[in-house]
C-alpha cells in the first residue's frame, strides 16, 4: 500500500506576518518563482520604489522586453483602494508588467484587469496572481502562484518567444565554439601531424586525427561542458571509438595498465573513462573554463591549453599505442 501524505493550504500570514517586513522582502529574493509563473525573466530593481508621494512594493525589470515591471501586494482580498494604487503605479512607470499579488481575487477586480488588457495592447500586460502557501503534512510551507487574469494569448506568445530566445542562444553559442576552434594554432596542429577530422553540427566538439593506421578509430578531440561530462569544465581527449566495442575496452585496458608511466610522461593526472555502458571509451585532461566565455584574452589562453595538451597526447600516447594495436 502506498503511503501518502496530505496537503494543506497554509494561512499567508503564518508564513509572512508582516506584508512590507516579510514578504516583500522575501518576494524581491524569490522573483524567479513569481517569473516562472508569468513566463517573465524578471530582475530586482527596488522596494518601496517611490510615485511621488506614494511607495511601489516592488520595482523589477524583465530582461526580455528591458522595461520595468511593477508589483504590488496585498495579502488580504483585493479591494478598490489597491486597484487604485496600481494604475497610480503604472502611470508612475509606464511598466511592461504590472502585478497584482494578492491572497484572493474578487471578480469584479479579475475583471477589471481583463478590460484593461483588452484595451492596452501589447504595451502593458497586466496580471492577477493569487498567492498561496501549501504543505505536506509537517513539511515546510513552500510557495504557490497561480495566474488568474493575463493578456489574451499571452502563454502562447510567451512560449513563441522563449523558443526564440531558446534559438538566439543557440545560434550565438554554436559561433562562439566554430569561432574558438578555427582559432586554434593549425600551423602548430599540422606541424604535429594533427588534422581536424570532423566536429559536432552546433561545434560541441572538434575531432583531430593524427597521422596513423589507426586514425579512423582512435582520435584526440577537445570540448568542454556542453557535453554534461564535466559541468564547468574543457578538456582534451583521446577517444577509442571503433565498431568493435570489445576491442575498445581491451586497447583502454592495456593502456590503463600503463597509467602511472602515461601520467608520469605527461606529467599530470588524467581521466580514465573506461564506459563500460557505452562502445567507447576515454582518457581526458580537464581543467575549468568554458568556450562560452565573453573575454577575449581567457579564450585565447585556453586554446593554447587545448593546443598543448593535443600536442603533448600525441607525443606520449602515439609510442604506447604502436605497441598495444595490432595493424
Amino acid at each position: 500500500m502506498v503511503d501518502l501524505g496530505e496537503i494543506e493550504r497554509v494561512s499567508l500570514r503564518t508564513v509572512w506576518p508582516h506584508e512590507e517586513h516579510n514578504f516583500s522582502r522575501w518576494l524581491a529574493d524569490n522573483l524567479d518563482k513569481l517569473g516562472e509563473a508569468l513566463g517573465l525573466d524578471l530582475e530586482f530593481r527596488e522596494r518601496e520604489a517611490p510615485v511621488g508621494p506614494f511607495s511601489l512594493d516592488v520595482l523589477a525589470h524583465d530582461r526580455g522586453s528591458d522595461r520595468p515591471v511593477i508589483i504590488e501586494n496585498q495579502l488580504d482580498a483585493t479591494n478598490h483602494t489597491h486597484l487604485g494604487q496600481l494604475l497610480t503605479y503604472a502611470a508612475g512607470y509606464d511598466p511592461y508588467a504590472v502585478v497584482w499579488l494578492t491572497r484572493e481575487f474578487q471578480d469584479e477586480h479579475r475583471q477589471a484587469l481583463d478590460w484593461l488588457n483588452q484595451r492596452t495592447g501589447e504595451d502593458t500586460a497586466f496580471f492577477g496572481v493569487v498567492v498561496e502557501a501549501w504543505r505536506i503534512d509537517d513539511s515546510r510551507p513552500a510557495p504557490h502562484f497561480k495566474v488568474v487574469a493575463m493578456p489574451n494569448d499571452w502563454q502562447k506568445n510567451m512560449a513563441s518567444a522563449r523558443q526564440d530566445r531558446r534559438a538566439r542562444a543557440n545560434a550565438e553559442s554554436t559561433e562562439r565554439r566554430r569561432q574558438f576552434f578555427k582559432g586554434l594554432d593549425t600551423e602548430l596542429l599540422d606541424e604535429h601531424k594533427l588534422t581536424p577530422g570532423g566536429n559536432h553540427s552546433r561545434w560541441r566538439w572538434q575531432r583531430f586525427r593524427p597521422d596513423s593506421p589507426w586514425r579512423e578509430d582512435i582520435y584526440y578531440g577537445a570540448s568542454d561542458e556542453s557535453l554534461n561530462l564535466f559541468p564547468g569544465k574543457i578538456w582534451v581527449q583521446i577517444y577509442i571509438n571503433s565498431d568493435d566495442k570489445a576491442r575498445n575496452k581491451d586497447i583502454f585496458d592495456k593502456l590503463a595498465e600503463r597509467k602511472e608511466l602515461i601520467e608520469s610522461e605527461l606529467s599530470e593526472p588524467l581521466e580514465w573513462l573506461r564506459q563500460n555502458n557505452r562502445p567507447a571509451s576515454r582518457i581526458l585532461t580537464v581543467r575549468e573554463g568554458s568556450l562560452d566565455e565573453d573575454n577575449p584574452e581567457q579564450l585565447r589562453e585556453l586554446q593554447q591549453w587545448v593546443e598543448t595538451k593535443l600536442v603533448a597526447f600525441k607525443h606520449v600516447f602515439t609510442p604506447h599505442l604502436q605497441e598495444l594495436v595490432a595493424d
